[in-house]
């Protein structure tokens, strides 16, 4: 019989609809029964296309036994992170403060009866092994100690809970300079991996806001080191394994150092990031690889992860009960194909041993396909492609969370928008996503987080989602000149900096729990950076009183940012903004429309469009202008002089 979480739209509540546990959504219900019945709570957070979250699912919460204890003695929760980031970012952070590291998912929170958290985990077996407490165990551990009223574990509970008032951290102010750039380059340089590129061994992760801010160093120092760091990194995540060669899209992150086996789930986030870095890289470095491989991201989003313009959160790791069924080839069944495809026999050895297919395998003696070469692919690579592309048509496709969230629909609405630099049929994507959001989660004016595709959305936005879209109608507003984009853009600002900000600090959200805005970046920049993106690119277009606000933000974390900016790309990028200056270049709007090309040669990564009554092109700062030009072929070349270091 299912239980409560049968009634609620997201997918990850309902894959744990039919489990045994007891089930409750987030909700005032559950809280009340546990301080009523003195019970402890237990609250596990996930999102759909999680792995160890579905392995925890099968060992633990459909484990009878196990789910009976629970029933009896505790108040159980579950939470979608996806669809409530602030309950999310709440308990990680508990996650961190009792176990000195950082979480994950799935997360495994218990609390007393009145929700004040003392224990949190991530996957918990359901039995004892490893050294590692079992759940069946670990329940009946807290259920008696709560049971008797244990003094110490209260205790630390209200510890705890008076620990994570945000109100009770202090605060300290350093003056940023530029010698911030060669800090962070050195602190780069210190965690990259040279063989393979990127900044870890294992697991790996894209770091999509590290490479934008090392970036943005060569365009203004051209500096080698960091540019080496960019396109070595760029080149070998293409080449295949996290990198979906056949259906495009990247996977969320490598199991090793090689960007080889990667932990298949495919999420919006990575892609829309991935999607703009090898856009505006490709058209920066006129690199055609980059911008193929940014083309192939759009195409997997448009192709498999929309509807109507909106586009899904995630797809899921397994499917057919097992992890990357649908990504991996048996030898045998694509040396069949290719030949049935008309392919030679020694032709179709060569294209197996090219895209690395051998009998042995290399992911559990299947086979992910990658290339050597990292710029050019072979004559026959895309009827192979369409050949591997009609094996996988005879499978099952991954799960698909069909969630609309306004921050992850907005990082894939800026990616269309950079690559529609390159080719406008994206621009024109990117325009119709953006409808299709702004209709969908902002209807009558009211900006809202997440909801199921054709349902009514219900849970508010939080900071995340007034950061990126704003930025998002930024680039709507540049690439078509409309001003109605601008003025959405500063509607978003105005709301965050009314609801969300206070002397420079910026909260996450003020509902349940009031949380801090993330300055750091995670699986995506904190949307303390992205909102100073936001306030910077009005200060230049609009007001200059949004860039005071963005000061206010770089001096309240500035001493956090100066010591250590490898943990604040982004936010690092935008310091680096203010301190060597925007540009603008104005000129009436057809003008500007017609100088497209000349203005996508523009090295200078700090550059704005804004349409005027000039006659001719002005260039200018933030106080002053510099240059008038009637020539759109000038603009670069004079920026570049006027910039060049």
């Amino acid at each position: 019989m299912p239980n409560r979480l049968a009634n609620e739209d997201s997918p990850y509540l309902q894959q744990h609809k039919d489990n045994p546990v007891d089930w409750y959504p987030w909700c005032d219900e559950a809280f009340e029964r546990a301080r009523n019945e003195k019970r402890p709570i237990f609250i596990s957070i996930g999102y759909s296309s999680c792995h160890w979250c579905h392995v925890m699912e099968h060992e633990v919460f459909e484990n009878e036994a196990i789910a009976a204890y629970l029933n009896e003695h505790f108040v159980s929760i579950k939470v979608d992170r996806e669809e409530r980031p602030d309950l999310d970012k709440y308990y990680q952070e508990v996650h961190q403060l009792l176990n000195r590291r950082p979480g994950g998912w799935p997360t495994s929170i218990f609390c007393t009866p009145d929700n004040k958290p003392f224990f949190a985990g991530t996957y918990i077996p359901p039995q004892s092994r490893d050294r590692m407490l079992g759940f069946e165990e670990l329940t009946r551990i807290i259920a008696t100690k709560v049971a008797e009223g244990d003094e110490k574990l209260f205790q630390n509970a209200d510890d705890i809970q008076n620990y994570l008032k945000p109100e009770d951290r202090p605060k300290e102010a350093t003056v940023l300079k530029a010698s911030i750039i060669r800090n962070f380059v050195k602190q780069a340089q210190h965690n990259y991996e040279e063989l393979n590129g990127g900044f870890s061994q294992q697991p790996k992760f894209p770091h999509t806001s590290t490479l934008n801010a090392l970036l943005d160093i060569v365009l203004l120092q051209r500096d080698k080191e960091a540019g080496t760091m960019v396109t070595h990194t760029l080149d070998t995540m293409q080449r295949g394994g996290m990198y979906d060669l056949v259906d495009g899209g990247f996977c969320r992150y490598s199991v090793d150092s090689e960007w080889l086996v990667p932990h298949f789930e495919k999420m919006a986030y990575d892609n829309g990031l991935l999607l703009e870095l090898y856009a505006r890289t490709g058209r920066m470095f006129e690199e055609r690889s980059y911008t193929r491989t940014a083309a192939e991201i759009a195409d997997f989003m448009l192709d498999k992860m929309q509807k109507e313009g909106l586009f899904y959160s995630a797809s899921d790791a397994d499917s057919e009960g097992h992890e990357g069924t649908y990504f991996v080839y048996a030898y045998d069944e694509v040396y069949e194909a290719l030949k049935a495809a008309g392919f030679e026999e020694k032709e179709t050895e060569a294209i197996m041993q090219t895209l690395h297919i051998t009998q042995t395998g290399n992911f559990e003696g299947k086979n992910i396909v990658w290339l050597e070469n990292l710029h050019e692919r072979p004559e026959w690579f895309e009827k192979v492609r369409e050949v591997l592309r009609k094996l996988r048509q005879k499978r099952e496709y991954p799960f698909i969370d069909r969630k609309i969230q306004t921050s992850w629909n907005a990082m894939m609405i800026r990616g269309l928008f950079e690559l529609g630099k390159s080719d406008s049929t994206y621009t024109d994507e990117a325009v119709r996503a953006l409808e299709a959001l702004t209709n969908f989660l902002m209807p009558k004016g009211e900006l809202y987080h997440t909801a199921l595709i054709h349902s009514t959305p219900k849970i508010g936005a939080f900071l995340e989602d007034y950061a990126y879209l704003g930025t998002a109608f930024v680039k709507a507003y540049e690439a078509t000149l409309d001003d109605a984009y601008l003025v959405q853009a500063q509607q978003m600002a105005n709301h965050a900096l009314e609801t969300l900000y206070d002397n420079g600090r910026w909260y996450f959200s003020r509902g349940e729990f009031v949380t801090d805005a993330d300055p750091t970046d995670s699986s995506y920049p904190g949307s303390v950076g992205v909102m100073v993106d936001l306030l910077l690119s009005l200060g230049i277009l609009l007001e200059e009183k949004y860039r005071r606000f963005a000061f206010k933000t770089l001096e309240y974390y500035s001493a956090k940012l100066a010591k250590t900016p490898i943990y604040f790309p982004y936010l690092l990028n935008q310091a680096v903004r203010y301190l060597f200056e925007d540009l603008i270049v104005k000129a009436d709007a057809n003008k500007l429309l017609e100088a497209g090309d000349a203005l996508s040669r523009v090295t200078y990564p700090f550059v704005h469009v804004k349409a005027t009554e000039d006659e001719a092109y002005m260039l200018c700062g933030v106080q002053s202008c510099f240059a008038q030009l009637h020539s759109a072929d000038d603009i670069a070349p004079t920026i570049q002089e006027k910039f060049s270091t």
